[in-house]
């Protein structure tokens, strides 16, 4: 094709695109946008002669408003992109001396805040970087992180990204399983497009400083004081010297880009002087003091190419896409699961159909949603929910609201090797030298039905399988005699009894129970009586550890302990322990300081418990104090702040745990 005909046909549809992206119904996935912009950029630049009049590139943010357009003071503008350690240390040579922030580069919508003589003036979205839409009145009603009323006198201006938290998001979608939303960052755009504020108002957002335009006598020169001083709540903002250590900060925000309450697409490198950032000026569309760095897509488009129906551990049947592979969130994905059927019904999703696919750090990838259903032939297939299970024929039941379906064939064999490959997982007995694979290869065989059968399991039967020699052998043996000290709490989680969850095994463990066999003698009535485990959670471990009565025994017969573990019984706290009496929760990456070694988060909650801590989820008005690691994200110190929560940094808990010879 010839140069000048590619690169219209690029720029006609990256205005396309433009348009429904900011209509908050996009027509691809970010990722595969910026690979059609990166074809029209490189080939503009070979052919600089050809250069489209307009050229897309040239523009920023909306091709258009829908509400009260005003224009900007000065325009909002895009930032360059980098990938490589290289760019970024480019960007220091540029600006020598100076000092960076390297912050989250949130993935929401784009805001200017005007407040004129400390009062909210008017809040306007970016729209084309020089004139957006005034959302005031959404602002003030849905958006939190935004004070009314500010304490410098005179004209300010606060810019930031309005973004929908991920658990917002989360608590929407199970609130309105008939229409859920695609993603954070659409839910944000569609929120602040409403025609009323009442229409979307349990779409809460939570706006986050990045720039301040202000004079300087009036706040900080540094850009993270400013906004602090405002009483605004900046994106995880730190300082770098230089290009090293903002690489550091890059990785340590990639590498916590799961445990995050919002949705990023890279980080944000900028002069943290105020005054220097506005020196450095301006190229035609990007400010040269701001330097974006962009991690892998956690979203991309494929086609679904057919729906398996896959049965678990307890019985439930889950329908699993399968999709044409496509590299997103770090790795190569052909399938993702789709929840149930009440899902795909709500999301109108069909065999054929172009979906959004998401994979966010460790989370199992799955379907957010069809991309655009107007784009279907007619040749998409409806996907139909078995009748019967997939695996044993038997004729399965729908339970709950979401209409889920369930074999409740006990010997079923889909469930019989789910079992097992639960049993051996590390959450249960952590027999790490036989992986799924083998499993379901001796279960084929007959050596393996119930997890006692792993304990009978002998070398020579191994190596009579092809591809077993002698030390692969030994080390499965091994493996599988290192499990027995499984104990109460990891037996109890590796049964896989329905409705009974971690965290039930470990309230067992600490409530007094000696064995498991103790727990399945209690009865009803005294399982009720432990914390948190209601009716339906005792009447399913009654039933069912009662059918596992003849296991529990085979397990004992083959040495394996169903005694509680000193591990999992409620801490001894000594008398004059530096934590006592504070209700503590923990974020963020834990690490030993004498080591430097990352320590697991239930370790470290062991030893503030140790301390005389009791240890909580979420914060909320009981909590005394907030624990923070490495990557903590902002909304939990945020929130922290606002029910005045005192926030601790793990250097000085680690402090406490030594000098009290608890760590």
């Amino acid at each position: 094709m010839e140069p000048g005909v590619r690169i219209q046909e690029l720029a006609d549809r990256i205005t396309v695109l433009r348009a429904a992206y900011y209509e908050g119904a996009p027509l691809v996935a970010d990722a595969d946008y910026d690979v059609i912009e990166d074809e029209l950029r490189g080939l503009i630049l070979a052919h600089p002669g050809l250069t489209p009049d307009p050229n897309p590139l040239d523009q920023v943010g909306a091709p258009g408003v829908l509400h009260a357009p005003v224009r900007h003071a000065r325009p909002m503008l895009s930032l360059e992109k980098s990938t490589t350690p290289e760019q970024v240390a480019a960007f220091f040579a540029r600006f020598p001396g100076q000092s960076v922030v390297v912050m989250p580069k949130l993935d929401g919508l784009s805001l200017s805040l005007v407040y004129n003589n400390g009062r909210l003036a008017r809040a306007v979205t970016r729209g084309d970087g020089t004139t957006g839409d005034d959302v005031t009145p959404l602002v003030r009603a849905l958006v939190d992180g935004v004070p009314d009323r500010i304490e410098p006198s005179g004209r300010v201006e606060v810019r930031g990204e309005a973004v929908m938290l991920r658990s917002t998001f989360a608590a929407y979608n199970t609130a309105h399983p008939d229409k859920p939303l695609i993603n954070p960052r659409n839910a944000a755009a569609g929120t602040l497009r409403a025609k009323d504020p009442a229409t979307v108002a349990e779409r809460r957002l939570q706006f986050f400083g990045f720039d301040l335009d202000t004079p300087a006598a009036d706040t900080a020169v540094d850009l993270e004081d400013g906004l602090q001083a405002l009483g605004f709540t900046g994106a995880a903002m730190r300082h770098c010297a230089d290009a090293e250590k903002a690489q550091a900060a890059i990785t340590d925000i990639e590498n916590s880009r799961s445990t995050l309450d919002y949705d990023i697409d890279g980080a944000v490198l900028r002069l943290s002087d105020r005054d220097a950032y506005a020196a450095a000026g301006t190229r035609s569309n990007s400010p040269r003091g701001a330097l974006a760095f962009k991690f892998a897509a956690e979203e991309k488009t494929t086609l679904l190419r057919e729906v398996i129906w896959d049965v678990g551990k307890t019985g439930k049947i889950v329908p699993v896409a399968w999709l044409e592979p496509v590299f997103v969130g770090g790795t190569t994905v052909t399938k993702a699961t789709l929840a149930n059927q009440e899902v795909i019904r709500a999301r109108d999703i069909k065999i054929g159909d172009t979906v959004l696919v998401r994979r966010a750090g460790d989370v199992i990838p799955f379907v957010a949603g069809v991309l655009d259903a107007a784009a279907r032939t007619g040749a998409e297939l409806d996907i139909v929910a078995p009748t019967i299970c997939p695996s044993c024929g038997q004729p399965v039941t729908e339970q709950g609201n979401s209409r889920e379906l369930f074999c409740t064939n006990v010997s079923c064999p889909a469930q019989t090797v789910r079992r097992l490959i639960h049993w051996a997982s590390r959450a249960a007995a952590d027999i790490d030298a036989i992986g799924q694979k083998w499993i379901e290869r001796l279960a084929e065989a007959g050596l393996l039905e119930n997890p006692s059968d792993f304990y009978t399991l002998t070398k020579e039967q191994l190596l009579e399988f092809d591809g077993v020699g002698e030390v692969s052998a030994a080390r499965m043996i091994e493996s599988i005699d290192n499990s027995r000290p499984v104990g109460l709490r990891r037996a109890l989680i590796g049964l896989a009894i329905p409705t009974a969850s971690d965290g039930t095994a470990a309230r067992l463990a600490r409530a007094g129970f000696a064995s498991l066999e103790e727990v399945a003698d209690a009865g009803e009535e005294r399982l009720v009586e432990v914390e948190d485990i209601g009716p339906k959670v005792a009447a399913s471990l009654d039933t069912h550890l009662a059918r596992l009565r003849p296991e529990l025994e085979r397990l004992r017969a083959h040495g394996v302990s169903l005694d509680v573990r000193e591990e999992d019984l409620p801490p001894v706290v000594a008398a004059g322990a530096p934590l006592t009496g504070k209700t503590v929760v923990i974020t963020g990456a834990i690490s030993d300081p004498r080591s430097g070694e990352k320590v697991a988060r239930p370790t470290f909650q062991r030893l503030c418990e140790k301390a005389g801590a009791t240890a909580a989820s979420s914060v909320s008005a009981n909590t005394d104090m907030l624990i923070t690691g490495a990557g903590v994200g902002d909304s939990k110190i945020a929130k922290a702040a606002k029910l005045e929560v005192e926030v601790v940094d793990q250097a000085d808990i680690w402090k406490l745990l030594i000098d009290a010879n608890v760590a």
